[in-house]
């Protein structure tokens, strides 16, 4: 059975994700070989196989890694005893600093998504709907209380921001203007202007 570590090095599976992450990002998901994978991370491909069944596993991986964060920190946004407009604002904030700090995950999944296998986009679609029903259930308990205006469908808010979150990858640059938490302050807000009654 392969080890788990080499001395005190990171966990083999970390090293495999990241390897893998720098290079899908550098060359593209399907330019990469696993050859060039298990070389990167110093491992066998027998170590590989071991954690990850395929490249598609890993690619899965680098995305669910993410969104299993970005999940955990919505429901403790979700279920705080604070204002609706507070946790609202917190969860949207949160999403898009999480998103920055990932951006290489991000950016190499909505490029490469169209390769995993039916049952693995599959999974990450129910994941990723899991996510935003969480957000919207926010938002509707905001109109229902009439904190925030009904003017535009919850699923229209939602998907609103979320289009936004999804090109950070496009344009932000960690040498830029604004740091992730001032680009999260900025689209937090720009969503509460949005549900204005």
């Amino acid at each position: 059975m392969p080890r788990t570590t080499d001395g005190d090095g990171p966990p083999v599976p970390q090293r495999l994700l990241a390897a893998a992450t720098r290079l899908f990002a550098e060359q593209g998901y399907d330019r990469t070989s696993v050859q060039e994978i298990v070389e990167a991370a110093g491992v066998t491909k027998g170590a590989l196989y071991h954690y990850f069944g395929s490249k598609d596993d890993l690619l899965h991986e680098v995305y669910a890694r993410v969104l299993r964060v970005q999940q955990e920190r919505l429901d403790s946004y979700a279920n705080a005893d604070e204002p609706i407009e507070k946790r609202l604002r917190g969860a949207a904030a949160d999403v898009v600093v999480t998103t920055i700090e990932n951006l290489d995950d991000a950016s190499i999944f909505f490029r490469s998504m169209h390769h995993l296998s039916p049952e693995k986009n599959k999974q990450v679609r129910a994941e990723r709907r899991r996510y935003h029903e969480r957000f919207r259930a926010l938002v509707e308990e905001g109109q229902a209380a009439g904190v925030f205006s009904t003017a535009t469908p919850a699923d229209l808010v939602v998907d609103y921001h979320f289009g936004s979150v999804h090109h950070l990858s496009t344009w932000y640059r960690p040498d830029g203007p604004l740091t992730p938490q001032q680009v999260a302050d900025h689209l937090a807000d720009l969503l509460l202007r949005a549900l204005r009654p």
